[in-house]
């Protein structure tokens, strides 16, 4: 078959209302508690908290995690005074399906990933419009 690995996407494809970071943390291997890194990359592993801003969302499409590889904690874009979250995109996003068996029925479910952050472009709020792009990671 011909498509191995994660599937690359746009940001407004997985997005297309926004998002909003609520935090970001080093993602540690449970077993031997050392920083998780890529495989590709070789670089640690970050866990940028998500919040969808398409009012439709619900449950746990509502709130994901986007990894992000990068040698240093990505810098989340400034806060918007009166809101306890910031406005993000994601740079080079990629989503990996999967099978989640925890439940009481296996489900597909998505890992996305991203090689980087940044502000919003002008004017869109992370929604995409005209040549703006902008994708997300439910688990």
């Amino acid at each position: 078959m011909a498509i191995q690995g994660a599937l690359p996407v746009e940001f407004g494809t997985v997005f297309p209302h926004g998002a909003y970071a609520l935090g970001v943390e080093a993602i540690t291997d449970f077993e031997t508690k050392k920083p998780q890194m890529d495989k590709q990359s070789g670089l640690p592993l970050w866990a940028v908290d998500v919040i969808d801003a398409d009012p439709e969302a619900r449950g746990k499409a509502k709130s994901v995690k986007v990894k992000v590889a990068a040698e240093v904690c990505p810098t989340l874009p400034d806060e918007v005074p009166g809101l306890p979250f910031r406005p993000i995109e994601f740079e080079d996003m990629s989503v990996m399906p999967y099978v989640d068996d925890s439940g009481r029925r296996p489900r597909v479910a998505y890992s996305l990933r991203a090689r980087g952050v940044k502000t919003p472009s002008s004017g869109t709020n992370g929604r995409k419009s005209g040549t703006a792009s902008a994708t997300k990671e439910a688990a």
